[in-house]
């Protein structure tokens, strides 16, 4: 009975809303940190932002997927807030994209900034209808 006990106490615990968003966002930004530094920034040119676009887009993605899922089912809260919020959250940055646009800005790369503002927007948005649709057809 014991075990019992702690088994459901462990379970209760393991599905707090703030465990979940705390699990899922520390995966995102660890995967997001390693992103960083396995990605070169040199596929597209020196010093743009290549592993920032890419983990926003896959976030996008991940994030529409996980709507997708969640509007066709009543039990999909625990998943919403692991993935959607915590996952997508932790992985995808906005502060980061900010930051890198007005980098390339002060450094008069003034095309390099627009394909930035570009890419993370129109990629983003597709990644996002893209992963909907999967979801929705799960």
């Amino acid at each position: 009975m014991l075990f019992f006990r702690k088994f459901v106490a462990m379970r209760i615990l393991l599905t707090h809303p703030a465990v979940l968003v705390f699990v899922g966002g520390g995966a995102g930004s660890l995967l997001r940190y390693w992103a960083g530094r396995l990605i070169p920034a040199t596929l597209t040119g020196p010093s743009f932002p290549n592993a920032i676009l890419l983990v926003n887009v896959v976030a996008s993605f991940v994030l529409g997927a996980v709507v997708g899922w969640v509007i066709n089912r009543s039990a999909g809260d625990e998943m919403r807030l692991l993935l959607g919020v915590g996952f997508c959250g932790g992985l995808s940055t906005f502060s980061s994209f900010s930051y890198d646009t007005v980098f390339l800005l002060q450094n008069g790369r003034f095309a390099a900034a627009l394909l930035n503002i570009s890419l993370n927007v129109i990629l983003c948005l597709l990644a996002s209808a893209g992963g909907l649709l999967l979801g929705k057809g799960i």
